[in-house]
């Protein structure tokens, strides 16, 4: 099926984050890899004044050790990376980096704020240079 799969997870949701996990090892060649992703949103400037200062540093950090977990439920999963930026942009970025052959992305159900700026998911499937599979 998938050599390489990147499953970009919300950690604010991790029930779909393992369902994602899941779909991925189904659908892994044998000796494939499933390649972790989280995005740390960075702070319009407009807000950097009125929040800590450490609050990227500090969401790096819980990034790391959500991810951690998820990877220890797994043994395909090689890797973990988190980045900081706009996420489609980032997802985007990094499937090409390193070569995936499949993006499994969760999405929510759209609601009126989606048909004015899209969500991450939709950015993603527009944009991608290879497979996506939504998962909802």
């Amino acid at each position: 099926m998938y050599g390489k799969i990147l499953v970009p997870v919300d950690l604010s949701n991790a029930n779909k984050a393992e369902r994602a996990v899941k779909k991925a090892e189904a659908l892994l060649d044998q000796g494939g890899q499933i390649v972790l992703m989280n995005v740390v949103e960075d702070l319009p400037g407009y807000l950097a004044i009125d929040v800590p200062m450490d609050i990227i540093e500090n969401a790096v950090k819980d990034a790391k050790s959500q991810l951690a977990v998820l990877k220890a439920k797994s043994p395909h999963i090689s890797l973990t990376e988190i980045r900081s930026g706009a996420p489609a942009r980032e997802i985007l970025a990094f499937a090409e980096e390193i070569g995936v052959d499949l993006i499994i992305i969760s999405s929510h159900t759209p609601d009126f704020t989606n048909y004015f700026i899209g969500s991450t998911a939709d950015r993603v499937v527009r944009h991608a240079k290879c497979s996506v599979l939504v998962d909802r």
